[in-house]
């Protein structure tokens, strides 16, 4: 606002805006279109749709499954030391399965995303596989193991005083199991898939080295005695005789149907490879 003197001395205001006093704005127009202009194009709005929430690579869905798990796993590490320091229950078996459940998948989705990038997905945790049937096992395995651990925490199940041997080796197996999995995921790599695939791709190699070079199927012989390794830490009687019927029943069927199609992509190669190494599982190949 200015102010103006009039011949009689009064003074009078002037409200009309100047440029002095007020700088004009852009057209709407204007604006409007810088916005246009900062969009992303159309075609990397589609090419980035499995990312947006609610899709199969949604980034926000691996976001909050990863955070769950790494949860689980600490407070579940937190449970095991906290009952074996201040308490000789065996309860603290409860926990350690969830530890390990949690470790596993993580870990499916972790060495998925770093050596095959590309096909990693929210599947990829493998949190929902083979549903009903796998969350069922699990929940029958933590039934068991709770139930014995607090109506029954003095049995002895194991003949002989080997209970601590028979928990020792079902360690040793939770940890090479998931050890030997990872490494063959990783080793892998793009050739690696968690599901039968029915047509070769480009990017498919016969992986022979490493540790392929010991084991014909490394992740299935890695995951067959990491499940049976839980049920020996847990002393699940009945789940273990009824994971190793499971385990030994799925393996034997995917293997032979997944050798087929080996076989129909490598040929010659992948019968000679088979000759040579085994894979390790009772009375599979």
């Amino acid at each position: 606002m200015s102010e103006n003197t009039h011949p009689g001395g009064r003074v009078a205001a002037n409200f009309d805006p100047t440029p002095s006093h007020h700088e004009a704005s852009p057209p709407y127009s204007e604006d409007f279109s810088d916005d246009m202009d900062s969009r992303p194009p159309l075609s990397d709005i589609i090419a980035m749709k499995p990312f947006f929430a609610g899709q199969p690579k949604s980034l926000s869905g691996i976001a909050i499954r990863a955070f769950c798990l790494g949860i689980t796993l600490a407070l579940s590490a937190v449970a095991v030391a906290a009952i074996l320091c201040f308490s000789s229950s065996p309860v603290w078996r409860v926990p350690f399965f969830l530890f390990a459940l949690s470790a596993f998948h993580f870990l499916e989705f972790w060495t998925t995303a770093e050596r095959n990038t590309l096909v990693a997905s929210i599947d990829s945790f493998l949190l929902t596989a083979n549903w009903p049937l796998y969350a069922i096992a699990h929940s029958a395995a933590f039934i068991e193991c709770a139930l014995v651990s607090l109506v029954f925490p003095e049995r002895h199940w194991a003949p002989f005083g080997t209970g601590p041997l028979f928990l020792g080796a079902g360690l040793v197996m939770v940890l090479v199991g998931q050890v030997v999995r990872s490494m063959a995921m990783l080793e892998a790599g793009v050739s690696f898939n968690h599901h039968v695939q029915n047509r070769k791709k480009d990017s498919h190699e016969l992986v022979t080295t490493g540790i392929y070079s010991l084991f014909r199927h490394p992740s299935y012989f890695g995951f067959f005695y990491w499940g049976l390794g839980t049920q020996l830490v847990l002393s699940n009687v009945v789940c273990f005789f009824a994971y190793a019927y499971v385990l030994w029943k799925f393996f034997s069927s995917r293997i032979r149907h997944e050798e087929n199609k080996l076989i129909e992509f490598f040929g010659d190669d992948y019968v000679q490879y088979r000759k040579r190494v085994a894979t390790r599982m009772p009375f599979i190949g």
